[in-house]
């Protein structure tokens, strides 16, 4: 460590020197920036899991523009549309098709394992355009009265098993006490409001959700016309729409609105934003106690240095020299502990936590700032230190 600190400060590792002949201190600090990046990388990655699953939440079908009722600010919550507000945008100019799409949720219970809630999508047979990258070519297969795709990743299912899923291999089991066949499978995962997923077609979800009717779809789905402009049709969509309880949105902003609203006004978002907010402060008083800790401790040498004739940034340098060196210090055993946490979780819950090189870079970034902050902090008693009054 003493010739990493020389070649990169091209002088004494003074800073290192001063850390490492307090080794009790040193162990405290490092284990507290440790303990704070941990803190900030596990919210991280909540955060991270909660906008992966929102994002995937939406794989099963595409489309340009997604028209939604007003109050819907996730796919899943919100009153219905009425059937009228297809036709409507259909008769668009630009508009090539529009479909409808319905949303719900059904209870699967099994024997030995807990009951899941299971998300279902539903579109037309006839809407084959609509279908997602994730079902692709399987909504033919769906056509048929009690017959769904699987979602491979369904939490407490077997992959192995829910793969073997076909035409000719039909699964029968039950949801909400209706026998169901599963003809193929896809793979989208849990979510934080559900534990997998279902395909069906539409007639199917009226089986399974007997409260909906045809004329009440969940959002509809509109496609454009090749090479017709998206900004246009959406704006004379939410003009011809005017008197309708709904917003017109592209696909991609739907998806966006989705994730800044589960990180804004849903709970857990905020909560979320609080522990990184509580990492980073625990961070920087941790450090700034040791470092004023070592300040205090070792005046008289600083004052020495002023005294033959050091200047105050070269000073200021040893400060920052020794937060700097804790942040790394700190950073990498917090880097680890996220990483075995993220890989728990994950077993856990089956959402998806996992260290990226992004996060790690942002969260190191963020380390070497809040302790060479903390290191401002405590270097500021050493401008007005004056060797006569220390000697």
């Amino acid at each position: 460590m003493n010739w990493i600190t020389q070649r990169l400060l091209g002088r004494l590792p003074i800073g290192w020197l001063q850390l490492r002949h307090h080794r009790a201190r040193l162990a405290a600090a490092v284990a507290g920036v440790a303990f704070a990046n941990m803190l900030v990388f596990v919210q991280l990655g909540i955060a991270s899991a909660m906008n992966g699953v929102v994002r995937t939440s939406y794989s099963p079908f595409r489309a340009d523009i997604m028209i939604s009722p007003a109050n819907a600010n996730t796919l899943t919550d919100g009153v219905t549309l009425a059937r009228r507000v297809m036709y409507r945008a259909i008769a668009q100019p630009g508009v090539a098709a529009a479909a409808p799409l319905y949303v719900g949720q059904v209870t699967w219970k099994r024997p030995n394992v807990p009951a899941a809630s299971l998300i279902v999508y539903a579109l037309p047979p006839e809407a084959k355009r609509f279908a997602g990258p994730a079902v692709a070519g399987q909504l033919d297969a769906v056509s048929a009265p009690m017959r769904t795709l699987l979602d491979v990743l369904s939490r407490d299912v077997d992959p192995v098993w829910a793969a073997r899923a076909s035409p000719d291999i039909p699964l029968e089991f039950e949801v909400d006490g209706k026998a169901i066949a599963a003809i193929g499978s896809y793979a989208m995962g849990a979510g934080f409001g559900w534990d997998g997923s279902l395909v069906v077609s539409d007639q199917t979800f009226m089986r399974l959700v007997r409260q909906r009717s045809p004329g009440t779809p969940s959002h509809v789905l509109v496609d454009l016309a090749p090479g017709v402009a998206l900004a246009p049709v959406i704006a004379r969509l939410r003009a011809t729409l005017a008197n309708e309880p709904v917003k017109v949105r592209s696909l991609a902003q739907a998806i966006e609105d989705n994730v800044n609203f589960q990180a804004t006004e849903v709970p857990m978002g905020s909560i979320i934003g609080a522990g990184v907010l509580l990492g980073l402060l625990v961070g920087v008083v941790i450090v700034y106690q040791v470092l004023a800790t070592d300040v205090a401790a070792h005046l008289r040498d600083y004052a020495t240095f002023k005294a033959i004739g050091y200047s105050h940034p070269f000073i200021l340098s040893v400060v920052f020299e020794q937060a700097l060196i804790l942040a790394v210090l700190g950073f990498l055993p917090g880097l680890a502990v996220a990483s075995a946490i993220y890989a728990l979780l994950a077993h856990a819950t089956d959402l998806p936590f996992s260290m990226d090189l992004w996060r790690s870079l942002s969260v190191f970034v963020g380390t070497l700032l809040a302790c060479a902050l903390s290191g401002a902090l405590a270097a500021r008693r050493l401008r007005s230190i004056d060797p006569a009054e220390l000697f």
